[in-house]
């Protein structure tokens, strides 16, 4: 075999690491996003918060102010720059948001950061809140309460219960009994394993031992079972029911009730009436007011004591409405203002030695982290223009104007990929004059109607809803039924596609909708 030298040309795509990060931010939310610049602040000397932001010219972005409107002044669109102020998203070109400049433009970069040596070192006393206020607590009357101090100050089921048992006069083993059995429960209040197993697990192989706690805790239970909240300590769903039920009126319906819970449960979730009727005794209408008796009761009385963790939904934009058109603005509070330390840059322009390198490299780094930030927010700006253009019908008339939009027109009006808008539109909100949505939320896709048009998802589940609210609650409609009143809307939309709907909205099915 012959060896030979040859040439061959070829292109290939290769995402640099600025790309990268610019990728990766786009699909953070704004909480992840607001961890990832804390991250970047603690590790990156170079980066500091700041009142006002970066300007953008600085970075090479061209920023053209045109206006946005329309002729027939319909509609309105401007956004927040990274200080707060207008931007025109119409005039990011595709380039921005999904390649980075040449390295060639490094040059001017360090030399619009490096600063001209004016800033002074001093220190400022006034950032160490020499002036501020001292943090008010809550045993105060202003009632001006921290909501880290409030979520702090959250009483637990076990402590609830050990506050109760305190006035009960107990021995030192039925104390203690009562107190492993509260520290037993699990978070819907409820008694997992059995006294036996308990006890098994405290004394081993000894079982005159195990027997011995075992009747501790069947004692120390019965106290239990008369704590508040009701139903706290059962062992089961059953269980949890009956106690409640012992603390209303004695009745008719109570002892059906009572009787019912000794039945399959099964029986009481697909509200077999007569079935019912039969095991327990009693006639349907007493069977009809104790399920509903049983409606009102609480399955997990340890849930209100539970401390979830609640996360607050921040919107990425603002759309308000301004005369006849809609503005759209980014929300100010949730951009970090970001720059460059100058002090830092300046220092290392002037004393270039032994790693300086590593040093040129992180300043880089922070001017990059600078850039793709405001690159994030053009596209979340420019995406959420272009729904709110073509969703014009929904924010005049509300969900039963959605029109059918997916993520292709999008992408192609903007010049951008798929997957870019897909990243855009993922854990991004908006707050518009019905709500906060997800800007996933405008996007649906369609269904045929009669007139040849389309419709879209969105505004049938909606559709769907709208029916069942105004259903007759004696006679709910079956899903064939809002299929055929579908129909008559001019709205092709098969059984099993409202099925579908249905379940998504959570809706029950006709049978447990109806009203007893």
């Amino acid at each position: 075999m012959k060896q030979g030298l040859s040439l061959r040309v070829s292109q290939h795509l290769a995402l640099t690491p600025q790309l990268q990060q610019s990728i990766r931010l786009l699909q953070l939310s704004t909480l992840e996003l607001s961890q990832e610049v804390e991250q970047m602040l603690d590790e990156n000397p170079f980066l500091e918060v700041t009142e006002e932001s970066a300007v953008r010219e600085e970075f090479g972005l061209d920023h053209i102010n045109t206006p946005v409107s329309q002729d027939n002044q319909e509609f309105e669109s401007a956004g927040d720059s990274m200080s707060g102020g207008t931007i025109d998203s119409g005039t990011t070109s595709s380039t921005e948001s999904e390649t980075t400049p040449e390295i060639s433009s490094e040059a001017r970069l360090e030399e619009s950061w490096e600063g001209d040596g004016s800033v002074e070192s001093a220190p400022d006393d006034s950032e160490w809140g020499g002036d501020a206020l001292p943090r008010k607590n809550n045993n105060g009357d202003d009632g001006d309460a921290d909501a880290s101090d409030l979520a702090r100050s959250h009483e637990s089921l076990q402590d609830h219960l050990h506050r109760q048992s305190l006035s009960l006069r107990l021995s030192e083993e039925d104390r203690a009994a009562l107190h492993f059995l509260i520290e037993s429960l699990n978070d819907d209040g409820y008694l997992e394993d059995t006294l036996a197993s308990l006890a098994r697990g405290l004394a081993g192989d000894d079982l005159e031992q195990a027997e011995e706690l075992e009747q501790h805790f069947a004692m120390a239970l019965k106290l239990l079972h008369h704590m508040e909240p009701p139903g706290v300590g059962a062992r089961n769903l059953a269980e949890c029911l009956g106690l409640q039920l012992l603390d209303c009126r004695d009745c008719d319906e109570t002892r059906a009730a009572i009787a019912m819970c000794r039945q399959p449960m099964e029986l009481l979730a697909k509200r077999d009436v007569k079935r019912l009727s039969q095991l327990c005794g009693y006639p349907d209408t007493v069977i009809k007011s104790a399920i509903a008796l049983i409606g009102r009761l609480d399955p997990k009385p340890g849930r209100r004591f539970v401390n979830v963790e609640r996360n607050l939904v921040v919107p990425d934009v603002l759309v308000v409405k301004v005369g006849r058109g809609f503005k759209v603005t980014l929300n100010g509070d949730v951009m970090p203002k970001l720059r460059v330390h100058d002090i830092y840059a300046n220092a290392l322009k002037q004393h270039k030695g032994q790693g300086g390198q590593a040093l040129q490299q992180r300043l880089q780094e922070a001017r990059w982290f600078i850039k793709n930030i405001q690159q994030r927010f053009d596209t979340i700006l420019r995406v959420s223009t272009a729904i709110v253009e073509r969703q014009k019908n929904f924010f005049t008339h509300g969900e039963l104007a959605m029109r059918p939009l997916v993520l292709r027109e999008i992408a192609d009006e903007l010049g951008l990929h798929e997957s870019t808008i897909s990243r855009v539109t993922t854990a991004k909100y908006m707050s518009t004059p019905f709500g906060t949505f997800e800007l996933k939320y405008f996007f649906g896709s369609a269904l045929g109607t009669e007139t040849g048009g389309n419709a879209s998802s969105t505004a049938v589940r909606a559709l769907i809803k709208q029916f069942v609210v105004s259903e007759s609650t004696k006679k709910p409609l079956s899903d064939n039924q809002i299929s055929e009143m579908l129909k008559e809307q001019g709205i092709e939309c098969a059984r099993r596609t409202v099925a579908k709907y249905r379940e998504a909205l959570r809706i029950a099915p006709a049978n447990l909708r109806k009203a007893l």
